[in-house]
């Protein structure tokens, strides 16, 4: 899921002061070679969790100027896990701030679709092939959508984007066991509704 983001003049946009100086730091070449290059991934993150494009969009260009901030403090994480931790607390912190606009809440038996997917899955496939083949599919995307956000977000971290179990562990903040127990939940749900929602095609 990729969506062309307008960066820059990023820093010399915002009002915090320590952005427009990192603009105009010597920083600001490494941290485009190092961050900038994972905006997709950021963005395929923040719109699965938001389910709102426009909201997607703010909550990187955010996650963007957090980095940009603290990026001369980074040490020794990948760059990509890093901007998607960023990502991922900006949205709790939209979250909270806004729950009227958040469509997340109490959905976690919430798998009636009425959405007639494009692809037809056989036995041999899985959650992380459909995932990974469909991903842009508005099949795959209504099935992610109607999921509760811990099991969404571990899924696209994982399925999607292929971060490490180390990796998530770190973005979620949880052990690793947590991150493989919640994963494996979090796979199981999505073939269930996956199958639902293509049996109610059928039927339909």
């Amino acid at each position: 899921m990729t969506r062309p983001i307008a960066l820059l003049p990023l820093g010399l946009q915002s009002q915090d002061p320590a952005a427009r100086e990192a603009v105009h730091g010597a920083s600001l070449p490494s941290f485009e070679k190092a961050v900038l290059i994972h905006l997709d991934a950021a963005y395929t993150l923040a719109r699965y969790l938001t389910r709102r494009s426009d909201i997607a969009e703010d909550i990187v260009q955010e996650a963007v100027l957090r980095a940009l901030v603290s990026f001369d403090k980074q040490r020794g994480e990948s760059a990509r896990s890093w901007l998607l931790a960023i990502v991922r607390n900006c949205f709790l912190t939209w979250y909270a701030r806004d729950r009227k606009h958040s469509a997340t809440s109490d959905i976690d038996n919430l798998f009636q679709l009425n959405v007639k997917p494009a692809l037809e899955p056989s036995d041999a496939e899985t959650p992380e092939s459909v995932l990974l083949e469909h991903e842009e599919c508005d099949a795959v995307r209504a099935v992610l959508e109607q999921m509760p956000e811990h099991f969404r977000e571990i899924l696209v971290l994982r399925d999607i984007q292929d971060l490490s179990y180390r990796e998530i562990a770190v973005i979620l903040g949880v052990p690793i066991g947590t991150v493989m127990s919640r994963l494996a939940r979090a796979r199981k749900l999505f073939t269930k509704a996956w199958r639902r929602s293509n049996d109610a095609a059928s039927a339909a």
